[in-house]
């Protein structure tokens, strides 16, 4: 059954294959690409398997740096496993063949390439329950061409599906949403994010985190400027943000995109973040009806601010317009009444330059010191 919009934007219903929920024609043109970045580095991207011995548990990142060069072989957007995994569970939703849905598109970041000179912010990505961290592809890439090293993960056990150097494929499945199994999630993905933390100082320090000791691009670990971290997440990636910033100081500044922070909203059961309230900058981004105004965790965590927090919305988007569906789903010639609860009826292009602006601005401010 399709939940309302309020819904969705809870802790562990929040599926990026829920987009769908009317089987309609699938278009002859499904070539799938996403926007190029603005800025004016190329984007170079690598892959770190990281292993914490301590809660014996597997990660994989997905690092993305300013490149000095726009050669070399561009990155997929997702592994071949986990793109067929993705591309049948979505095709199913919208009436199409699963091979014509090619989740192994090229992307615009050039694997391997060499990083800029330079020491650079790092800005971590964290995503939606379930979702994998592909999905903000097209923002990672933009803040990497101005001038970030940029470090998406995703949660084994929780995310749809990880493909591992391996090729194995770990696939998530969350029990049935309640108060305890939210706060399990969150502080696991908390846990998560403080060892990824953890590992780039083993990186900024020389060393190699990589479980296999794989080649990294020339530069990587020197460019880390570790003094300057932002974070950003969708969803439960943005109460996720909020959490592992209370929870750890090295992040300097984040940003929450439209999601609730409440593991029952009508209990008013909320994080830790929104009760103690946070002491440095934070970015509220919503879309659709989501706003301070209707979700009870916003209100409280803005009553309890200890540090700036800025609140953007945009107007005609919806919740999935914070993820790369924003740009994909218009080109699978699905019927835009089907979509429109998912990703509104905002133009794709005013809703690229919305979050650009967004994020960029706040990050450039808050970790240059300037517009970016």
């Amino acid at each position: 059954m399709v939940k309302p919009r309020s819904t969705i934007r809870s802790l562990a219903l929040l599926t990026a294959a829920a987009f769908a929920l009317t089987v309609v024609p699938a278009s002859a043109d499904t070539a799938l690409a996403l926007p190029a970045p603005s800025g004016p580095f190329a984007v170079g991207v690598t892959e770190l398997h990281l292993v914490d011995q301590a809660r014996d548990r597997e990660l994989m990142a997905t690092v993305r740096y300013p490149a000095i060069h726009d050669r070399g072989p561009r990155a997929p957007f997702l592994t071949p496993g986990a793109a067929a995994v993705i591309a049948e569970a979505d095709a199913a939703r919208i009436g199409m063949d699963p091979s014509r849905l090619d989740y192994g598109f090229a992307t615009n970041a050039r694997s391997g390439a060499p990083v800029a000179a330079g020491r650079l912010p790092v800005v971590l990505y964290t995503p939606g329950a379930e979702q994998p961290r592909a999905l903000a592809t097209t923002q990672l890439e933009e803040l990497a061409s101005r001038g970030y090293v940029t470090v998406a993960f995703d949660h084994p056990g929780e995310t749809s599906v990880v493909e591992f150097p391996d090729g194995r494929l770990v696939r998530g499945s969350l029990p049935p949403q309640s108060v305890e199994v939210g706060r399990r999630m969150i502080a696991t993905r908390v846990a998560d994010a403080r060892f990824v933390l953890d590992q780039l100082e083993v990186l900024a320090r020389g060393g190699n985190p990589d479980v296999a000791r794989r080649a990294l691009p020339a530069r990587l670990g020197r460019s880390l400027d570790l003094t300057r971290i932002g974070m950003f997440g969708h969803s439960a990636g943005g109460f996720t943000t909020a959490e592992t910033m209370l929870a750890d100081p090295r992040i300097d500044a984040g940003a929450n995109l439209d999601g609730s922070m409440a593991y029952s909203q009508r209990d008013r059961i909320f994080g830790q973040a929104v009760e103690q309230g946070l002491d440095r900058p934070f970015l509220l981004m919503s879309a659709g009806d989501h706003s301070a105004g209707t979700d009870g965790s916003w209100q409280e965590f803005l009553d309890n601010r200890r540090g700036p927090v800025e609140q953007r919305h945009l107007a005609g988007g919806e919740h999935f317009s914070y993820t790369d569906y924003q740009f994909l789903l218009p080109r699978l010639g699905v019927d835009p009444a089907v979509t429109a609860p998912w990703i509104g009826d905002v133009d794709a292009a005013h809703s690229l330059e919305f979050q650009r602006t967004s994020l960029v601005e706040f990050f450039g401010q808050r970790l240059y010191g300037c517009q970016r």
